[in-house]
């Protein structure tokens, strides 16, 4: 499948009925795998790539992604949305040429976040990061292909749980261009239907512990994405360490009956 075809595809999960999910890989092993699984598409997570090379999150630089995508993009066949982080720079015309170098690594889509990195101002002003989605948008809409630009606001993972803010950011966004607008760590129903209400354009969701709002009600409420952002690197990791805590601390190998059988992992990468 040709890029081209790939770019068409992703659009087309975001223009029929009801939500889709899009799990997030860490590694091209972890990709085969979930496409043998039947899922429609990918997204990349910043923290899971972090993790696999044994980093904190966003100690990754932007050349280390762009190996990442291109691994991923020739392992899989489906579509893959890539988490670009802040565009790795400040400057509107960086996020641009992120834009631009993660499609050339072969994804399809990508999404730029109004974080700073810096602690003691979290969030970009709201002039700035308008500036910076939309030159991450014009990027995207000059590319050959339909190139599916995701923008974030990450208000709720950085102390600030301000919904009024949160909205009118990403309207904002939306008047610059994004295609897709995402406010990771909403929790509760109420949240998200006024996030999908106040805008007009696909909004993704990240599924969060706890709130039991599954894939059914996200599409009740009116997500089109919903993604897991790092938590299937976490639970792979989870099961590593419950397995070798068992291993060492009882001698116990009970651990193996549980593991996936090697047929089915040589299955996925055939």
């Amino acid at each position: 499948m040709t890029q081209q075809q790939r770019a068409e595809q992703f659009r087309a999960l975001h223009q029929r009925a009801g939500a889709f999910p899009i799990p997030n890989p860490w590694d091209a092993g972890s990709a085969r795998l979930l496409e043998h699984l039947g899922f429609e598409a990918l997204a990349t997570t910043s923290s899971g790539l972090a993790y696999a090379k044994g980093r904190l999150d966003y100690h990754v630089t932007r050349d280390e992604v762009l190996e990442h995508l291109r691994a991923l993009s020739e392992a899989t066949k489906l579509p893959i949305s890539a988490d670009l982080e802040n565009g790795f720079g400040d400057d509107p015309e960086v996020c641009a040429d992120t834009v631009r170098l993660a499609a050339e690594a072969g994804v399809v889509g990508g999404s730029i976040e109004d974080a700073t990195g810096d602690p003691d101002g979290p969030i970009y002003c709201i002039e700035h990061a308008v500036a910076r989605v939309r030159a991450a948008a014009e990027a995207a809409h000059s590319l050959a292909i339909p190139f599916t630009l995701t923008a974030r606001c990450e208000n709720f993972l950085h102390g600030r749980p301000d919904l009024n803010d949160t909205i009118g950011r990403l309207q904002a966004y939306q008047e610059a261009g994004a295609d897709v607008l995402y406010a990771p760590g909403l929790t509760s129903e109420d949240q998200i239907r006024a996030v999908v209400s106040a805008v007009d354009r696909p909004v993704n969701v990240l599924a969060m512990r706890g709130t039991g709002i599954d894939l059914a009600r996200m599409s009740q409420l009116g997500v089109k994405r919903v993604s897991v952002g790092g938590a299937l690197c976490r639970a792979a990791a989870a099961a590593i360490v419950n397995a070798a805590r068992e291993m060492k601390d009882t001698g116990s190998f009970a651990w193996l009956d549980a593991a996936l059988p090697p047929e089915e992992l040589t299955a996925a990468l055939r």
